[in-house]
């Protein structure tokens, strides 16, 4: 039986009541004037006499009354497994809603919907994933400008100050920063209640203590205020960040996930001691900030290497937490902490690690991992990644990593080796070379080709014979196949 107490907290956000009563094309008609009416999670149509062992919480449950019996008894099921509302189809079983389930809403405090019968549950389901949908793309948007905001402040003359207003702006909440010993160093926005203050102050001492369980961060409630705090460093014995907000959405942990980050690079340094990190920080805030790669290089040294990492879910309950939570036995003795960038459900999550660690396999995730490399190369790194990426994706393997050219390719000079690749590879516009390069690698393979690069079989067909035609070569043959695969490696 699903545990009713904490409703799960699902991918999209959820969708006022009021939002689908709006919608003029559903019809719907509210029966009950509830005080406080929460969003949806979920739509759940049942017939069922007692829906209760199938509902996870926050549903709109969907009947046309067949096995309607005790109306009360019903009622107080739904409510007990978390229900939030309830939509009664009228006809064909009933000719209008039950006046006993109408009394039962309102002694319970359940909204009680009236589907008129030109209105299928579909329709009702359809509308609750569209308005999610909308949201989440509103919530999306929100976070990007607000991760742009909080590069723009990074870069003014006083750039903590400048974010931590930014920070308690966009949350539409109060900011502080708070030192190793508790003290308030900086706030931003309103001023909050004392008693909150004092909560805040607590969280924000528990994530800097110098205790070897002391977590990274905490969060708590105080009456409908929602508090967390953020070690700035990811260690013990470090400022703190510390946030009091009217809500905690998934786009505000994001939010103040980018911050986090800049204010530990932009704190952290004068507080650490191992050798070459002040310079590595100061590197990673002028990249965050727009900087070349080149403009930065001379900030490090030349054993200071970056992993990058493209991940993809396998698994629908694969997240983000889970993958980062298995990266951090990589990184125990790493000089900092993975730069996690997953901020698009189309594309894979991108991963910066440092140094040359050893990448385990994560349940739930494909993982594509490119060699190490130093910052001026990290472009080159992030595509060795999306290829490791599509080849795993395609052999259906966990993970794969990018395999260096063969020392049989060190024998042609780099230089001239690329100039011979220009030439030959000259008639191929894109995306001929890049599915060129994705066939050859996986031995002609059409359907695995498909998978890598995300087309249709006959697509990849179409392409290849379109290189054929274009480089008057024949495919099929293995001399043809060895230069060209070398002449892409050189592209």
């Amino acid at each position: 039986m699903p545990n009713h107490s904490t409703p799960a907290t699902p991918p999209t956000p959820p969708v006022p009541l009021a939002a689908l009563l709006a919608d003029e094309d559903l019809g719907l008609r509210s029966l009950t004037e509830p005080a406080d009416p929460a969003d949806i999670l979920w739509v759940h149509a049942s017939e069922m006499a007692d829906p209760y062992p199938y509902l996870l919480g926050g549903e709109l449950v969907l009947t046309a009354g067949v096995q309607l019996g005790d109306p009360f008894a019903y009622v107080t099921r739904l409510v007990a497994a978390g229900a939030v509302a309830l939509g009664f189809g009228v006809a064909p079983v009933h000719e209008a809603v039950p006046p006993d389930l109408v009394a039962a809403c309102e002694r319970y405090g359940l909204p009680l919907l009236e589907v008129p019968p030109r209105t299928p549950f579909t329709a009702v389901a359809r509308a609750v994933w569209r308005l999610m949908s909308e949201a989440r793309h509103r919530e999306l948007r929100r976070v990007t400008r607000a991760q742009q905001a909080l590069a723009t402040a990074a870069a003014r003359p006083d750039p903590v100050r400048a974010v931590l207003h930014r920070l308690a702006a966009r949350l539409d909440g109060h900011a502080a920063l708070y030192g190793t010993d508790g003290e308030v160093l900086r706030t931003a926005g309103p001023e909050p209640a004392p008693e909150v203050a004092a909560a805040l102050a607590r969280l924000a001492r528990l994530v800097s203590s110098t205790t070897a369980r002391a977590p990274a961060s905490a969060a708590d409630t105080l009456g409908a205020v929602h508090l967390s705090a953020y070690a700035l460093g990811g260690g013990s014995d470090e400022p703190a960040l510390g946030i009091a907000t009217p809500r905690r959405t998934p786009g505000d942990h994001t939010i103040t996930a980018v911050a986090t980050v800049l204010l530990s690079l932009l704190t952290a340094a004068p507080h650490r001691s191992t050798a070459g990190t002040e310079g590595r920080d100061a590197a990673l805030v002028r990249l965050l900030l727009g900087a070349a790669p080149t403009e930065v290089a001379g900030l490090l040294t030349e054993t200071q290497e970056w992993t990058v990492a493209h991940a993809h879910p396998t698994t629908p309950t694969a997240t983000t937490e889970t993958l980062t939570t298995a990266l951090t036995t990589a990184l125990t003795n790493a000089s900092g902490p993975a730069l996690l960038d997953a901020n698009s459900d189309s594309e894979p999550v991108r991963l910066l690690l440092p140094g040359r660690p050893e990448v385990p396999r994560v349940p739930g995730w494909t993982l594509g991992i490119s060699s190490p490399t130093p910052m001026t190369e990290l472009r080159t790194a992030d595509t060795q990644a999306a290829r490791a990426l599509a080849h795993a994706r395609a052999t259906r393997a966990p993970l794969v990593h990018h395999r260096p050219a063969t020392a049989l390719t060190d024998l042609v000079p780099p230089a001239e080796a690329a100039a011979r690749a220009r030439t030959l590879l000259a008639p191929l516009t894109a995306p001929l070379p890049e599915t060129l390069r994705c066939w050859l690698s996986l031995h002609g393979n059409w359907d695995r080709t498909a998978v890598a690069l995300g087309v249709h079989r006959n697509t990849v067909r179409q392409r290849i014979a379109r290189c054929a035609g274009l480089l008057d070569m024949d495919l099929d043959d293995m001399d043809v196949r060895t230069e060209l695969w070398f002449a892409l490696r050189h592209l």
